[in-house]
């Protein structure tokens, strides 16, 4: 079973933006997102991915991912996704031999960003850079399920 264990967090600083190594335009769409799971689908450069990920708030859920068609992918966020689709810049950083994911949101949620780190096991200790403000991992707020419907514009 595939579990995903992650943190994530709000900036204290642009600090971060000398420290990128790569970034990379998402778009990705929900086609269901029940109290129990979410189903999406996911385009980065010219891959694509349908996801499925356990609805449990924290550190800890299911995740499941596959490759798909890079058109079938567009035609499902175009006609069968919920709308808005999110939209987001991700920023690859480096710190103490750990991946920094920073998520810089655009369009409705233009002004949000995040960052996150994926452990490989949940007592994992790590260094947070001096860039990484308040952990929002346990407000779904802050889940991009849910700012399809909650949109950081309507904060």
């Amino acid at each position: 079973m595939a579990i995903e264990i992650e943190h994530k967090f709000l900036l204290a600083n642009e600090n971060w933006r000398q420290q990128v190594h790569k970034s990379v335009l998402f778009r990705q769409g929900y086609l269901s997102s029940e109290t129990t799971s979410s189903i999406r689908v996911r385009i980065s450069d010219k891959s694509a991915w349908l996801n499925i990920k356990s609805a449990t708030i924290g550190t800890e859920r299911h995740e499941f991912e596959y490759e798909i068609p890079l058109l079938d992918a567009n035609e499902i966020l175009d006609m069968l996704c919920k709308k808005p689709i999110i939209e987001k810049m991700r920023h690859y950083v480096h710190f103490n031999d750990k991946l920094w994911e920073i998520d810089e949101f655009y369009g409705v949620n233009k002004g949000l960003i995040v960052a996150e780190i994926e452990l490989s096991d949940i007592n994992e200790v790590f260094t947070r850079p001096e860039w990484v403000g308040d952990e929002v991992t346990h407000d779904i707020r802050y889940y991009n399920n849910n700012l399809v419907v909650y949109p950081y514009s309507n904060w």
